[in-house]
């Protein structure tokens, strides 16, 4: 495989973003299992860790694969689902614990925040050039989500 297929593997999600249909929700739903395996693996010091080399790591490989593209955004292009995702549970971990209801908490707030984009979520989809846009508006989504679901878990626990 050349440089510029393994880069469109994986901002690709590691193939999830070509899965049919709703790709942001596909790659968004591959990554819970490898994202809750680390989380298991290592607690979520060590998925917070694997979300920020996922963010490196997509952002390497849209650079690559983007100028190639007629489109800023493509939604094959999913690997900054996985960052935020991993994000949101990370987060969420810290306060909840790690039962498999936070997965599902977690994707459904990780989720929505992805495609409602609020500010300030909608504001980083525009910030800079596309290939760190593409990056930063899901890990904000993540970073609200999974604060959001760690305050509430505090709140409620």
């Amino acid at each position: 495989m050349s440089g510029q297929g393994v880069a469109r593997w994986i901002a690709a999600g590691f193939g999830s973003g070509w899965l049919p249909k709703a790709p942001g929700t596909w790659g968004s739903l591959v990554s819970l299992l490898p994202g809750y395996g680390l989380l298991l693996a290592f607690g979520p010091r060590g998925l917070l860790a694997a979300s920020a080399a996922c963010l490196l790591l997509g952002c390497a490989a849209c650079s690559r694969v983007l100028p190639s593209l007629d489109d800023d955004d493509p939604g094959w292009i999913v690997i900054d689902e996985w960052a935020g995702q991993w994000l949101c549970l990370a987060l969420a971990a810290f306060a909840v614990g790690t039962p498999w209801l936070l997965v599902g908490v977690a994707f459904l707030g990780f989720r929505l925040l992805d495609i409602l984009k609020p500010w300030p979520i909608s504001w980083l989809e525009h910030l800079g050039p596309a290939w760190w846009a593409i990056m930063a508006d899901d890990v904000a989504a993540g970073a609200i989500g999974g604060g959001a679901i760690a305050a509430i878990g505090v709140w409620v626990g």
